[in-house]
């Protein structure tokens, strides 16, 4: 998106990790682009609203909004995963949610906007040793088609999109030959990219083959969805 020239605020709960990449930005594309910080932990959601208004106001006001904050884990149902499962559950649902509200609080005001959601293909498919993650997912994904037949009416966009396998830290520890399909998070943010600027009401990304395939997704035989 700076490549593309706008200006960008970026959250996250480590300040660091901010800090070094507006750096590789700026060395990318240049000094002159404008990236304003905001440490921000979404599983505190009291004080997402105040933060995210800070954050608009420095910018002088914003027009789009991405909420891409979440984790994944490997969890199994029976109790002794419930502590990361609920963890899993704050951050990726009620955290989105939280971060969600305050843009369209923003939006509402301004008339205009455009709220985008990182969800997953996972939404679509159950997968054994991802409930919560897949559940998560597919909570994100119906809160944000919801969302659209409420903004829309007022001037408000909002997109849901489904990522297949990306190398991100999120995967960590994954094999990458276990991942078909996996693409680089650079060309998944390329990709990512069009679909915010086409403003599409959803997107998968890569498109092929994930998108030849959404007919099938949760319909898979349990033996393709098994450890």
């Amino acid at each position: 998106m700076a490549r593309r020239g706008h200006a960008l605020g970026l959250t996250a709960r480590r300040l660091p990790l901010l800090e070094a990449l507006r750096a590789e930005i700026r060395e990318t594309c240049g000094e002159a682009v404008r990236v304003e910080l905001a440490p921000l932990d979404v599983c505190e959601c009291a004080g997402v609203r105040s933060s995210l208004h800070e954050l608009f106001a420095r910018l002088g006001g914003v027009d789009t909004v991405v909420v891409n904050a979440g984790i994944n884990d490997f969890t199994h149902v029976g109790g002794a995963d419930l502590e990361k499962e609920l963890r899993l559950i704050q951050t990726n649902v009620a955290g989105a949610i939280a971060t969600i509200a305050a843009a369209a609080e923003h939006f509402l005001v301004r008339g205009r906007g455009h709220i985008v959601g990182i969800s997953s293909l996972a939404s679509l498919q159950p997968v054994a040793t991802q409930a919560a993650y897949c559940a998560s997912k597919a909570a994100l994904s119906m809160y944000l088609k919801s969302a659209r037949l409420e903004l829309r009416p007022k001037g408000i966009a909002v997109t849901d999109i489904l990522p297949g396998y990306i190398a991100t830290d999120i995967i960590e520890g994954v094999d990458i030959g276990q991942m078909p399909f996996a693409i680089s998070a650079e060309q998944a943010a390329r990709k990512m990219a069009v679909i915010i600027e086409r403003r599409q009401k959803s997107g998968v990304v890569p498109a092929f083959p994930w998108k030849l395939m959404l007919p099938l997704m949760g319909h898979l035989p349990e033996r393709f969805t098994r450890p």
